[in-house]
C-alpha cells in the first residue's frame, strides 16, 4: 500500500475517516485534508480508475490487521496424523491397548495412520493383516471412521482413520 507522498496519481477518489465518499479530488487537496486531521492518506484500491484512497491512521490500521491475522491463526485448527503400529500376529489384549490409544488420539481431533509391517514369510498371508485391520477398525468405530481402506504397498499395509464428526 502506498501512503501520503508515495501516491503519484493526479486525481483520486477520496473516502473520509467515517466512510463517506468525498468524490474525486486532486492528490494535493487530499494530502492537505489528511494532514489537517493528523492522519495519513492511504491508497486502498490502486487498480481502480481513479485509485481509491482513504484518510486513516496508517499505524493503527497495520496494528489492527496484524491483530486480526493473529486471531485467525489462533482459531485455526490443525489436524495431525498420529501413527499406530501393529503386527500381523498381535494378541487380543495388545490390540485393545493400541485401540485405546487410537481412541484417545481420535477424541483429540487427530487422524490415525494404522500401519502393519509384514516380516519374512508373513507377506504370503496378507489376509491375516486385513483381518487384524478390520478388528482394529471395529474397536474404534464409535469415535472414528475409516477414511482410507487398507492398502498394501510393498511389505507395509496402511489404513487411515479420521475422527467421527459428532
Amino acid at each position: 500500500m502506498r501512503i501520503n507522498e508515495e501516491i503519484n496519481n493526479n486525481e483520486i477518489r477520496l473516502v473520509d475517516t467515517d466512510g463517506t465518499m468525498l468524490g474525486i479530488v486532486p492528490v494535493s487537496e487530499a494530502l492537505k485534508l489528511a494532514s489537517d486531521k493528523d492522519l495519513d492518506l492511504v491508497e486502498i484500491s490502486p487498480n481502480a480508475v481513479p485509485p481509491v484512497c482513504k484518510i486513516i491512521d496508517y499505524n493503527k490500521n497495520i496494528y489492527e490487521q496484524a491483530k486480526k491475522e493473529k486471531e485467525a491463526k489462533k482459531n485455526q485448527k490443525t489436524v495431525t496424523l498420529k501413527e499406530v503400529r501393529i503386527s500381523a500376529g498381535i494378541g487380543d489384549h495388545d490390540l485393545e491397548v493400541k485401540s485405546k490409544n487410537a481412541q484417545k488420539f481420535l477424541l483429540q481431533g487427530n487422524k490415525i495412520k494404522v500401519s502393519l509391517r509384514f516380516k519374512g514369510r508373513q507377506q504370503k498371508y496378507a489376509t491375516d493383516g486385513l483381518e487384524v485391520f478390520s478388528r482394529f477398525a471395529e474397536s474404534v468405530k464409535e469415535v472414528g471412521v475409516v477414511e482410507k481402506n487398507a492398502t498394501l504397498e510393498g511389505r507395509i499395509m496402511t489404513m487411515i482413520i479420521g475422527p467421527k464428526n459428532i
